[in-house]
């Protein structure tokens, strides 16, 4: 059974910094891509990042493009978020996923993990 547990969402500041970890467990992922995704209130779940488990195939979506950095520790079976000079409209719940391949659709995410809130005051 696949486990992905999020951890390191919590309350910053603009212009602070976090770093979301996913810790994942239960399969080999050596053949899966890795995202993250996030949803507001109010607004559907939209994709963040992704990047294969090797650590290759990093894509962001424009928004947080040259901000955020997602990247993977094998050893650790782990699944990083570094989210830098963050803005109120960063404020969301941030999940971890993963699919059989490298996709930015939702719909194609296999496995996902019960989400950490973030929130950044203005």
């Amino acid at each position: 059974q696949v486990h992905l547990v999020e951890s390191g969402g919590g309350l910053v500041q603009a212009g602070g910094s976090l770093r979301l970890s996913c810790a994942a467990s239960g399969r080999t992922f050596s053949n899966y891509g890795l995202a993250w995704f996030r949803q507001a209130p109010g607004k559907e779940r939209e994709f963040v990042a992704r990047i294969s488990w090797s650590g290759a195939g990093t894509y962001y979506t424009d928004s947080v493009r040259g901000r955020f950095t997602i990247s993977t520790d094998n050893a650790k079976n782990t699944l990083y978020l570094q989210m830098n000079s963050l803005k109120p409209e960063d404020t969301a719940i941030y999940y971890c996923a993963a699919a059989r391949g490298m996709t930015v659709k939702r719909s194609e995410y296999d496995y996902w993990g019960q989400g950490t809130q973030v929130t950044v005051s203005s």
